[in-house]
């Protein structure tokens, strides 16, 4: 049997790695929405652009799903906080989400003259759905705090959450198309870029400001010789991509794969960066993994569940990415 100690750290593991894939998964889909071009003549890109995610959005969403079901029966403490600060920007976020299942299942069976209505839908639930889900990380990174400071933060981590996707999602569209609007993705994906990176380093800024026991994680020595490799890597990465985006499309479609990876691992730097700036705490400055899991004998139970479906939501996930590599193609519906 697992020692009690180590179950909650195991599902806190599971649930970072429930959050980290859901981000780059549904990151770059809520960017391509948020991307979509509105006028009339982008008609096509458009069609082509939903298509890229065509086969994919929906299934991405089941690894939030799963990161809320881990939270909810390992952490039951903690998930009844953080819904009780979050209830509003959670109903706004929902909101969103239905707008998006909406949009994209009306488009396909609109009249010509209402697809455009739908696609503003498609586009306008993103936006909606990104902005809250920064809105509620900034929030939960200060703890919850309702001082105006942390409102503005949680603000500050809105703007930079959209950015963020709107990087990745542009990322995704270099790597799934082609022509004209490959080439415009490369814009979007540096423009996206930039804004990203100041970010980053302004809510880098901040959090330590804001939270002394970050400070104190980030720059005890001699810790801090390897902490500071995070940051360093992050902004080595968006640097290298910046300058691979200036000399890109290349000819034979080459190297259209290395923005996506470049910003998957902006993604997983800054993920590993929040983890070390809290862990173990699940609820900053209020509860640790410990003082919020389950029973033991529960997530002995819990664990057993576990390890059938999160390798069968994996191996789905790669099996369904697999058969759908390649370019984008027209979209039909059938």
């Amino acid at each position: 049997m697992i020692d009690a100690y180590w179950l909650p750290v195991i599902f806190i593991g599971l649930m970072g790695l429930a959050v980290i894939v859901y981000a780059i998964l549904d990151g770059y889909d809520l960017g391509v929405g948020i991307l979509l071009p509105l006028s009339a003549q982008d008609e096509l890109n458009r069609d082509t652009m939903i298509a890229s995610i065509g086969p994919f959005w929906d299934a991405n969403e089941t690894w939030l799903v799963l990161a809320v079901g881990l939270m909810l029966i390992a952490f039951p403490a903690a998930n009844s906080l953080v819904f009780y600060h979050l209830y509003m920007p959670v109903a706004i976020m929902l909101i969103g989400l239905i707008m998006r299942g909406v949009a994209f299942d009306f488009r396909a069976k609109a009249a010509i003259d209402h697809k455009q209505t739908w696609d503003r839908t498609f586009k306008a639930g993103s936006l909606i759905t990104t902005l809250s889900q920064g809105y509620m990380l900034g929030l939960y990174i200060m703890g919850f705090e309702q001082s105006i400071s942390a409102k503005l933060f949680a603000v500050l981590s809105a703007l930079g959450v959209t950015a963020a996707y709107c990087y990745i999602g542009g990322a995704w569209l270099i790597l799934k198309t082609e022509g004209e609007l490959q080439k415009r993705a490369v814009d979007w994906t540096r423009k996206a870029g930039r804004t990203c990176m100041l970010g980053v380093i302004a809510v880098s800024i901040v959090n330590p400001i804001v939270n002394p026991g970050v400070f104190d994680r980030w720059f005890d020595f001699p810790l801090v010789m390897f902490a500071l490799l995070i940051p360093a890597l992050c902004f080595a990465a968006f640097i290298g991509n910046d300058f691979l985006l200036g000399r890109m499309p290349k000819v034979n479609d080459r190297h259209s794969w290395m923005p996506l990876l470049l910003v998957v691992a902006v993604f997983i730097l800054c993920f590993v960066g929040l983890a070390f700036s809290f862990f173990p705490e699940v609820v900053p400055g209020q509860l640790d993994i410990w003082e919020a899991a389950s029973s033991p004998e529960a997530l002995t139970v819990i664990l057993i569940g576990a390890v059938i479906v999160v390798p069968v939501i994996l191996l789905y996930t790669v099996y369904a990415y697999y058969v759908f590599h390649g370019k984008a193609t027209e979209l039909n519906y059938h």
